[in-house]
């Protein structure tokens, strides 16, 4: 696991053998103290002369060695945590990276609070070893290894009492490791689930109030946090009681060395120093020796989050290369494509033509593929099977980058940053002017609300764009593809949320983004799209006629089910229960 976690370090690993050096140095001077203690016992047991000075150097070195392992042990922290956030900050660019090159759908799949949990809580366990267990836990490992040698050397029947402790720690280590692994998974996906039930709860806080859901959707949220709370729990139940016992044995190093090496010396088989010398010695090492022990409780919790992180970061990403867009015209093509999602195919075997310049547009009811379709050309996912191309080249045969210079995609919900309107649409083209920023803004109709603002286009938009209705949130998008300029533009229902009065308005800016464009929409009002070049009838992911609207009024009785629905549904009213009166 470690030489995993030293993987992610880059540059930083220097830093952290650094790190590891330093506090060797600094476990060191701590642990000589008891060294010269024990010069000091000794001649008292032995009768041997003894002047001032002698003790007096002593007490200075013991200091001396205090100092320096203050120094040493700041230095080594020092270098292991400006080590351990330097890989962290890495290893959140190289995932966010990552991310950026999985399939829509993968992401949507994990959900909000899982990728939070990985980018923020998983990862800042990683801070842990990277800090601590692997600079403290070498050097508090190294030394009393190397003071077990030395006793080995001085009198081993000592060392071995020394060390008949340890065996038991050890074993009831062992022990909370199994049986800590084994409710690892549950606390882990309860956390997981935890966090999507909160983020869930607090986006949909409005929909809750205005419904009066407040007791069923809280009670979901407190279920999720008891659960977590109960899993957590059961993870420590069955870890607890070998806490206990290793906590108790591991610092007693002297537990076997004081009455046995006692009887040892009375019965003549060793000597009163040299066992003063494992007394010492025992004191010095069990410090270490607990700070060792200390981290193994957390090395399974660490090595889960690991192997999360990189399952997260090995995921497969979307099929593309580094190529440029070498397409010789922008016809779309969709050859015999197919899509599944979840291991069910949603897609069949669609086969379409969009010529360069044509308005294309794609109708059916809801769930019958339309916007799938849409979103496997901007690549959102991967196709199955099949292939989709823009002028002959297969767009998995191009970098994402150069794909989306081709394309504007305007989808039916869009996010704004909570920067100023006017870096909200310069998204669309980050080199552009503001003075070409505003001529796209005017294009797209902005200027009536932008009027309104008190600081107008350099008003923030808020989080997630809520300053603005959602119509106007609209306009700023498609103010947005008017400065992208792009040959190709992908309108997803992109005049869901326009009111009546506004209409005439989003249809000139949709007018200024599709002129000499090679245009695909997804309308929801057909009444829309009857000028269209060619209208594509989708259900159940089938491709089941493709036409004018003429010819499929005539021929295609999907076409004319979802043409009566769309005229009846525009002569609907709302009228009082009581009177039948319009309101």
């Amino acid at each position: 696991m470690f030489k995993r976690i030293l993987g992610y370090t880059g540059t930083y690993r220097k830093t952290t053998y650094a790190a590891v050096v330093a506090m060797l140095a600094g476990m060191v001077a701590q642990v000589l103290p008891f060294w010269f203690i024990y010069q000091i016992i000794k001649p008292v047991l032995t009768h041997e002369a003894m002047t001032a000075e002698y003790v007096i150097w002593r007490i200075a070195a013991i200091a001396l060695c205090t100092i320096l392992y203050a120094v040493f042990y700041i230095w080594g922290l020092s270098l292991s945590h400006n080590a351990a956030y330097n890989t962290l900050k890495n290893l959140r660019i190289s995932l966010q990276g990552k991310l950026e090159k999985l399939p829509l759908g993968v992401i949507q799949e994990k959900g909000v609070g899982a990728i939070k949990k990985t980018f923020i809580d998983d990862i800042e366990t990683i801070e842990l070893p990277l800090a601590h267990a692997i600079p403290e836990g070498i050097s508090n490992i190294a030394v009393p290894v190397l003071v077990f040698l030395g006793m080995f050397l001085v009198d081993w029947k000592m060392a071995l009492l020394a060390l008949a402790a340890l065996p038991l720690g050890a074993l009831a280590m062992g022990m909370m490791y199994r049986s800590g692994t084994s409710k690892m998974g549950d606390y882990y996906a309860s956390a997981q689930k935890m966090n999507r039930t909160i983020v869930e709860y607090i986006n949909g806080m409005e929909v809750v109030k205005v419904f009066n859901r407040d007791g069923e959707s809280y009670h979901r949220y407190e279920r999720d946090i008891k659960n977590y709370r109960d899993f957590t729990l059961a993870w420590y139940k069955v870890c607890w009681p070998w806490m206990a016992i290793y906590n108790s044995l591991v610092p007693c190093v002297a537990l076997f060395v004081l009455p046995v090496g006692a009887y040892m010396v009375m019965q003549g088989v060793s000597t009163l120093p040299n066992f003063a010398l494992a007394l010492c010695m025992s004191f010095g090492i069990s410090a270490p020796l607990l700070r060792v022990m200390n981290f193994w409780p957390t090395i399974a919790r660490i090595d889960f989050a690991v192997s999360n992180l990189e399952q997260m970061m090995n995921e497969e990403p979307l099929a593309q290369s580094t190529a440029v867009f070498t397409g010789h015209n922008h016809d779309v093509c969709f050859e015999n494509v197919r899509f599944s999602y979840k291991d069910a195919e949603v897609l069949h075997n669609v086969t379409l033509d969009i010529p360069e310049g044509s308005l294309t547009a794609l109708v059916g009811e809801s769930g019958s593929g339309k916007s799938t379709l849409a979103k496997l050309l901007v690549h959102f996912y991967d196709v199955t099977d099949g292939a989709i191309k823009i002028g002959g080249q297969d767009i998995r045969q191009m970098s994402l980058e150069a794909l989306n210079n081709q394309i504007s995609y305007v989808a039916q919900e869009q996010f704004l940053f909570n920067i100023s309107l006017l870096e909200n649409i310069r998204l669309g083209r980050p080199a552009a002017t503001d003075a070409e920023v505003m001529v796209a803004a005017e294009k797209a109709q902005c200027g009536e609300f932008l009027t309104r603002l008190e600081n107008g286009i350099h008003t923030m938009a808020g989080d997630g764009g809520k300053q603005l209705s959602g119509g106007e949130r609209q306009r700023i998008s498609l103010a947005r593809a008017i400065l992208k300029d792009a040959p190709i533009v992908v309108l997803d229902e992109a005049t869901a949320f326009m009111d009546p009065e506004n209409e005439e308005k989003m249809n000139e800016a949709i007018a200024e983004v599709i002129r000499g464009k090679t245009v695909i929409v997804i309308a929801h009002r057909l009444q829309s799209i009857i000028h269209a070049d060619q209208i594509c009838v989708l259900d159940a992911g089938n491709l089941v006629a493709v036409g004018s609207h003429t010819a499929l009024i005539a021929g295609c009785s999907t076409y004319q089910r979802l043409w009566q629905a769309a005229e009846g549904s525009a002569q609907w009213k709302v009228t009082t229960s009581r009177e039948g009166e319009m309101i």
